[in-house]
């Protein structure tokens, strides 16, 4: 299929996918914009495979988890060796990789995420639950750092860009707790809600609510220190790929902070940013990207040791 038509899908697919990052992707260069696009499109394609969904619905169970997982894993090696595998999202892949550099072991690490969801795994600390969050999404804020621009040697960048991506997931977690616990899902570590007297079984019980509550309060504050960290990283970037990345820091960032505010309401309802804060955070982003000066956080979180491994 040709570049253009590749792209075309995988603007078609953000669409359907994230209104979010669709807004925000408006955002970056034309250039960057449909790489981001490609990249998407290929996240949105794994992720929608190995849970059973179309373009981030309802789940849905997996005949065969190991044989998906497989068929991943074959797709998105034939792409970055530049192999056409027939499916317009693989083959966006292998088009912005082989265009930007993007190292091939960010794209395995995300695959391994879904490998976690399909054994059942469950986090039992905190590291544990941050280990997750770089499989699944900080993983993703390293190839987009690549797509920006960012060297892959750049690895104070690349270790904010991956700041990122645990904030938007952390976000995730604290938003659908009531969502991924209905499913069989649980993402919150045992020790935290061992600390709070309560078990997987039990959470979302009405006399745990409050408990729960804090627990969402916890996730989000998290979310925010990595947002923060994160934030700083967009110094480093041209001025519209920084408007961008601030942008959706700050949409994405809001979900985690409505958690916290709603408190033992958070679940009652999809906490959802509407389009006109989303506008706010366009428009706010401008001046911090043109400010180029962000506070750090209360204690900066290091994301290195997730990604730098030996490999």
């Amino acid at each position: 299929m040709h570049r253009d038509a590749l792209v075309l899908h995988a603007r078609d697919s953000i669409a359907r996918g994230s209104k979010s990052f669709a807004m925000a992707s408006r955002l970056f260069d034309h250039e960057t914009r449909e790489r981001a696009w490609l990249l998407y499109a290929w996240c949105r394609k794994c992720d929608d495979m190995a849970d059973g969904q179309d373009h981030g619905g309802v789940l849905s169970p997996v005949a065969d988890p190991q044989a998906c997982l497989n068929d991943i894993r074959a797709k998105t090696q034939s792409a970055l060796d530049g192999i056409e595998t027939g499916d317009p999202a693989f083959d966006g892949l292998g088009v912005v990789a082989a265009e930007t550099g993007i190292p091939h072991p960010f794209a395995h690490d995300l695959i391994e995420g879904f490998a976690l969801d399909a054994a059942g795994w469950r986090p039992q600390t905190t590291d544990d639950l941050l280990r997750y969050c770089y499989h699944v999404a900080g993983a993703v804020g390293l190839m987009m750092a690549v797509v920006m621009g960012v060297s892959p040697d750049d690895e104070a960048t690349l270790d904010r860009a991956c700041d990122l991506g645990l904030a938007f997931q952390l976000a995730n977690i604290a938003r659908d707790i009531r969502e991924d616990g209905e499913a069989g899902r649980c993402y919150i570590p045992a020790e935290w809600l061992a600390e709070a007297g309560m078990n997987r079984e039990t959470m979302l019980t009405p006399e745990n609510r409050n408990r729960l509550a804090a627990i969402g309060s916890r996730l989000a504050t998290l979310a925010e220190d990595y947002e923060c960290s994160a934030r700083i990283g967009a110094t480093a970037l041209p001025l519209r790929s920084a408007w961008a990345v601030l942008a959706a820091a700050g949409i994405y960032g809001d979900i985690a902070r409505q958690v916290r505010r709603r408190g033992e309401a958070a679940w009652d309802r999809r906490i959802i940013i509407g389009k006109a804060a989303k506008l706010g955070w366009v428009a706010k982003a401008l001046f911090q990207s043109l400010g180029r000066t962000q506070t750090a956080p209360r204690s900066l979180p290091r994301s290195a040791e997730l990604w730098q491994r030996p490999r």
